[in-house]
């Protein structure tokens, strides 16, 4: 059983940047890919980005690259996400969430955090 507990959300120019932090609970938090989700009004929960439990394997959605870089620390049970040149279609709730193996979709993942806004605004 893992839970995850999201922070750093909040209001931001288009430009400027954030930090999400995601900490888990649960013995097994090394052994689990990490990934980040958001969910825009209107719109589907779609892939961010994701981390397996060996360092520097890592995936990107296409929207993303280049601007977002996620982390984690297994000694810490944090998983983070670093958004910078952010833009106003970036605005969403974002999750963190946990799966077995690597993969983009939401199904794939057994756990989830309650989200946090993120705003951009223009």
């Amino acid at each position: 059983q893992v839970q995850l507990v999201e922070s750093g959300g909040g209001l931001v120019q288009a430009g400027g940047s954030l930090r999400l932090s995601c900490a888990a609970s649960g013995r097994s938090f090394s052994t689990y890919v990490m990934g980040w989700f958001r969910q825009a009004p209107g719109k589907e929960r779609e892939f961010v980005t994701s981390v397996s439990w060996s360092p520097g394997s890592t995936v990107y959605a296409p929207s993303v690259k280049g601007r977002f870089t996620i982390s984690r620390d297994n000694a810490k049970n944090t998983v983070y996400l670093q958004m910078n040149s952010l833009k106003p279609e970036d605005t969403a709730v974002y999750y963190c969430a946990a799966a077995r193996a690597t993969t983009t979709s939401v199904n794939g993942y057994d756990y989830w955090g309650q989200g946090t806004q993120v705003t951009v605004s223009s």
